[in-house]
């Protein structure tokens, strides 16, 4: 699916970051990766949406064709958020949908609370205001860690390592266009995961400290539509969660549980597709 390269300065105003702009005359839709991903994640979602949305994906700083942060204590999802609104700014767009996956939906929580009431519709992608300890200690093992791959297919091997429990079905054809979508080559040949290692730092001391109350966060969505998809092997996101939210939601909510994905799903499982389809049809016109 063709795109344009978007390039913008961050809301600081020191990096240079980039998106992709697929153009379309549709509503437009901000769509956000996961922690240690970037704007390839949706390549296949953009297949599917392109044709009716105007899709813009960015790679947050330290990721993709994205400039590193100097300071790893700004990779955070409120420095992402503001990050954001420079991004809809250069592009003159007003009122986006969105669409986050992990790290993603809290920064689309966190851009709510900015400007209450502004999105028209938010789709969660595996992530919700309580984050399972077992799930962030796992994400937190494997972050920033490592050394570049001698090749593609050790790329490959090493993405399958780390989420094959999560996607029980794929085969060797999956995990290597995986790693084409999150690694990159390096000058020397070898190939290494397409993110900054610091970005890891706010996990250092995972565990150590009670996770932050984000409930304000989900309740301040009021009655902006939600749906929320959870992968059915999910280790960051539990169903009792998913009902807590549901309860204290007080606009339009819908739910999938897509079989046979962990965290998190890619969001081309026909479960996810249909879903997303029938929501983005009702609540983004």
């Amino acid at each position: 699916m063709d795109h344009k390269e978007h390039r913008y300065r961050s809301a600081c105003g020191r990096l240079e970051l980039f998106a992709r702009d697929y153009p379309s005359d549709g509503p437009p839709l901000l769509l956000m990766h996961g922690l240690t991903r970037n704007s390839g994640d949706f390549e296949p979602l953009a297949r599917h949406l392109a044709v009716r949305y105007r899709l813009i994906v960015p790679d947050q700083r330290g990721r993709g064709l994205s400039q590193d942060e100097t300071d790893p204590s700004r990779y955070r999802p409120d420095v992402y958020a503001g990050d954001m609104f420079a991004l809809l700014e250069s592009l003159g767009i007003e009122r986006p949908g969105l669409i986050g996956t992990s790290m993603g939906g809290l920064m689309a929580m966190v851009m709510n609370a900015m400007k209450p009431g502004h999105f028209p519709a938010i789709v969660f992608n595996d992530v919700g205001p309580v984050l399972s300890p077992e799930g962030l200690a796992r994400i937190g093992g494997y972050v920033g860690g490592g050394e570049p791959f001698a090749d593609w297919d050790a790329a490959a091997d090493a993405c399958a390592s780390i989420n094959a429990d999560a996607f029980p079905d794929f085969g060797e054809a999956d995990w290597q266009a995986w790693a084409r979508r999150t690694c990159r080559e390096l000058p020397d040949g070898r190939v290494a995961f397409a993110y900054d290692p610091a970005i890891a730092d706010g996990f250092a001391d995972i565990g150590d400290e009670p996770q932050p109350d984000m409930w304000p966060l989900w309740e301040a969505l009021g009655e902006t539509p939600v749906l929320v998809i959870r992968g059915a092997l999910s280790d960051l996101l539990a169903v009792d969660t998913v009902e807590a939210m549901q309860e204290r939601h007080k606009g339009a909510f819908s739910y999938v549980n897509v079989p046979d994905r962990g965290h998190a799903p890619m969001l081309d499982e026909p479960a996810a597709l249909a879903a997303i389809d029938d929501f983005l049809r009702e609540h983004l016109k």
